[in-house]
């Protein structure tokens, strides 16, 4: 597993320090998912849980288009894989996408979120709410880690379940 992730700053202002931290999560699910086949990364983790590596980043790819294009852009664009009717659509139904549709749209997600939060200050309100609430460019940023930290332990122990790779 070859890790191509870049230390997030270690002294840097709120805006680098937060982006940076959120890169390196980011990569840190790339790194997980690295070197496995079609299968193993469709490979559920263990009963009744229908997590998979897969299911990881197709989550990943609308937690990205949510928060960056809906809230913090008010594009207002559809998800990708769940619907009202199946609301854990991302998860569930794999078979809806091939693997290089799902990283491609990953990382589309990733590319669009760091263009529309580039140069923003951290105050800088969605222009749609969650909740009833208005929420900061800073909120949606400290989620996102929170996000991708959450789901990148998920991944490690599903990673170690496939062929034994663990780390950090």
């Amino acid at each position: 597993m070859t890790d191509t992730r870049v230390d997030p700053a270690f002294i840097a202002d709120e805006s680098t320090m937060l982006h940076s931290w959120l890169d390196w999560h980011r990569e840190t699910l790339a790194v997980k998912c690295a070197g496995l086949s079609d299968e193993q990364l469709r490979l559920r983790s263990a009963e009744p849980s229908t997590l998979s590596l897969l299911g990881l980043v197709r989550h990943m790819a609308e937690v990205e288009r949510n928060w960056f294009r809906n809230v913090l852009n008010g594009e207002g664009v559809a998800p990708f894989y769940y619907s009202d009717d199946d609301p854990d659509g991302d998860f569930d139904t794999l078979e809806t996408s091939t693997t290089e549709q799902a990283f491609a749209r990953w990382r589309g997600e990733v590319e669009h979120a760091r263009e529309v939060s580039a140069g923003l200050p951290m105050d800088t309100v969605g222009k749609a709410q969650r909740h009833d609430h208005d929420v900061s460019l800073r909120w949606i940023l400290v989620h996102m880690i929170e996000e991708y930290a959450r789901h990148n332990g998920h991944a490690d122990i599903i990673r170690q379940r496939i062929d034994g790779v663990a780390g950090e």
